[in-house]
């Protein structure tokens, strides 16, 4: 059945923010407006996103074929690694050292550019927008893809700096620390064992 362009617009909008509205990578981002600016960090993921959308309707399925599944698995390792290294981090410096609104504008958007990016990088919504471009071409799944994680994007930072404005900061801390250490964890297993996620 054809929907045509627009059609083609509003399911690709629908699954992909779908996919992406609880996926790690949303946590990550709510985790990091919560200990940073939350426009810098939007502004950080959101720049994240289009680029990983323009990787995934471009060269992401040459990427893909090239490199194979293990090579996509070892991105996902790396990614988790840096997050539970992130994490560590975190834990190492306390929450005294740092709160939602004191860091640099600079610092926030670099470290969400970087975590999103990371953990973009061969996820399912990429894998979705590849497979999305042979339906209804390159353009259409690059606007609505990328229009959808924008929203998602802006959702996860505005609810991350709510967290971070209302709950005691040991507490906010101890949930931020957790919250990337699982993500990292479930991004690394699903590097090495991507079988066992075949729900995603």
């Amino acid at each position: 059945m054809d929907f045509g362009a627009l059609g083609g617009f509003l399911i690709v909008f629908a699954v992909v923010g779908g996919f992406e509205l609880f996926d790690r990578t949303s946590f990550a981002t709510m985790a990091l407006a919560s200990r940073h600016r939350p426009v810098p960090t939007w502004a950080g993921a959101s720049v994240a996103f289009v680029a990983s959308s323009a990787i995934a309707v471009s060269v992401g399925a040459a990427l893909v074929a090239l490199l194979g599944p293990g090579r996509i698995g070892v991105i996902r390792v790396a990614a988790g690694s840096a997050l539970i290294a992130y994490a560590l981090w975190l834990a190492y410096r306390g929450p005294e050292s740092e709160t939602a609104g004191s860091t640099s504008a600079r610092t926030a958007f670099l470290a969400a550019l970087g975590t999103v990016f990371a953990l973009e990088m061969g996820d399912t919504t990429m894998i979705v927008e590849i497979l999305f471009v042979t339906d209804w071409g390159w353009l259409v799944v690059l606007l609505a893809g990328t229009t959808a994680l924008i929203c998602v994007a802006a959702w996860a930072a505005w609810l991350g700096n709510r967290l971070g404005t209302r709950v005691e900061p040991m507490l906010l801390h101890r949930i931020v620390v957790v919250v990337l250490l699982v993500v990292g964890a479930l991004t690394i297993a699903y590097g090495l064992a991507p079988a066992a996620f075949a729900f995603l």
